[in-house]
C-alpha cells in the first residue's frame, strides 16, 4: 500500500508541475504570436517593423490602413 501511495504522490506532482509550465508558457507564447501577426500584417502593408511599431521603410509604399485592417482582423489591435 505504501508504493501505491508514493506512485500517487508523484503522479500529483507531476500533474501539479505540467499545470505550472502550461501556465507560465501559455501566455508567452500568446504574446509571440501577436507580434508575429503584426509584423506580418506590417510587412505585408509595405512598412518596417522598428521599435515595436510598423513605420514606413522610406519606399513610399507603407498603407497605413491597410496595416490597422490586418491587425484588427488578426485580433492583434
Amino acid at each position: 500500500m505504501k508504493e501505491a501511495a508514493g506512485e500517487a504522490n508523484l503522479t500529483v506532482v507531476a500533474i501539479i508541475l505540467i499545470a505550472v509550465v502550461v501556465a507560465v508558457a501559455t501566455p508567452l507564447v500568446g504574446s509571440l504570436m501577436k507580434n508575429s501577426a503584426k509584423r506580418s500584417c506590417c510587412t505585408d502593408a509595405g512598412g518596417v517593423w522598428k521599435g515595436n511599431a510598423c513605420k514606413d521603410g522610406g519606399t513610399g509604399q507603407y498603407n497605413s490602413s491597410a496595416y490597422n485592417s490586418c491587425t484588427s482582423a488578426a485580433g492583434t489591435s
